[in-house]
C-alpha cells in the first residue's frame, strides 16, 4: 500500500511517527525546524490523515507498510503509539532502523499484575465503547488526557483540536486497531532485543505513559539513555519544542 509521507529538508533521514488518532501533521512545527539538519519524513500511518487504511491494524502490518516505503535505513522517532510501532520496527528489522527515538511511549500501555506503569484496562475499554458511539468526541477527550498537567495546557489543547481533523476523518478500522494495540500489546520482552542506540524522552507530568515506563525502557534497552523534560506531559515536542529539538539533534549528530 502507499503511505502518505511529507518530506522536507536535507541530510540524514529522520522518520516521524504520530500517536493514536492523529496524523503526521502533528509534527509540522518540529519538522520544519529539524529540516535544517535532516531529511524529515512525517508519516500518516495507515488509516490516519491521507494514508489509506489497511483493513486490519496491528504492529506487524504497520511495520511492513513502513518497510515497504522506506527502502534504505532511516532514523526513527515515534511518539506514543508511534513509539510502540518504532520499537517493533527496530526490534524486527534492525538493518532498517539506524537510531531510535521513543517519545512518551511505553512497552505496555495497560496495567497488568506485574506492570503498574500503565492505564487500567477498563479505561481503554471505555474508550473503545465510546469510540463506537461518537468517535469525534472520544478523540477530543483523548487529546485532553494527553495534555493534562502540561505547561501551556490550554494553548496546546486548542492547537491539537485544530489539527485533529485537518486531514480528514481517521478510518474507524484504524482507530479500533490502534486502540487494540494500546490495550493488548506487551513489548517488554521484545524491547530488550533492540540493538540500536536509543534516546527515550519522557514528560515529567505525563498522565498517559508515566515517566516510570520511560525509565524502564532506558534500563532494558541495552544502548538507551533517558531524557525527562520538566513541565511536559504527553506531548513534549509541542510544549517544550526547544528542549526537545536540542536533544534530538544532539543525539542524531553523535
Amino acid at each position: 500500500m502507499s503511505l502518505h509521507v511529507e518530506t522536507i529538508g536535507s541530510g540524514a533521514p529522520l522518520v516521524l511517527l504520530h500517536g493514536w488518532g492523529m496524523h503526521g501533521g502533528v509534527w509540522s512545527d518540529v519538522a520544519q525546524r529539524l529540516a535544517a539538519d535532516f531529511t524529515v519524513h512525517s508519516v500518516d500511518l495507515p488509516g490516519f490523515g491521507v494514508s489509506a487504511a489497511l483493513g486490519k491494524t496491528d504492529l506487524d502490518l504497520l511495520v511492513r507498510s513502513l518497510s515497504e516505503h522506506f527502502v534504505e535505513p532511516v532514523n526513527v522517532c515515534g511518539w506514543s503509539l508511534g513509539g510502540q510501532v518504532a520499537m517493533h520496527w527496530a526490534a524486527r528489522e534492525p538493518t532498517k532502523v539506524d537510531k531510535l527515538i521513543v517519545v512518551t511511549s511505553t512497552p505496555c500501555f495497560t496495567n497488568r499484575e506485574d506492570w503498574s506503569f500503565g492505564l487500567p484496562s477498563e479505561v481503554l475499554e471505555k474508550f473503545a465503547t465510546e469510540l463506537e458511539q461518537n468517535h469525534a468526541a472520544t478523540l477530543r477527550r483523548f487529546i485532553s488526557l494527553q495534555l493534562r498537567g502540561s505547561e501551556n495546557e490550554r494553548e496546546l489543547l486548542t492547537k491539537l483540536r485544530e489539527q485533529l481533523f485537518s486531514r480528514g476523518e481517521p478510518d474507524m478500522s484504524a482507530l479500533r486497531g490502534g486502540l487494540e494495540i494500546l490495550r493488548d500489546a506487551d513489548q517488554r520482552l521484545e524491547v530488550a532485543s533492540i540493538e540500536q542506540q536509543t534516546l527515550v524522552i519522557a514528560g515529567q507530568r505525563d498522565k498517559l505513559t508515566p515517566p516510570e515506563a520511560s525509565h524502564y525502557l532506558a534500563q532494558v534497552i541495552p544502548n538507551a539513555r533517558l531524557v525527562e523534560i520538566e513541565g511536559a506531559a504527553h506531548t513534549p515536542f509541542l510544549s517544550h519544542p526547544d528542549i526537545f529539538i536540542e536533544h534530538v539533534k544532539s543525539f542524531l549528530n553523535e
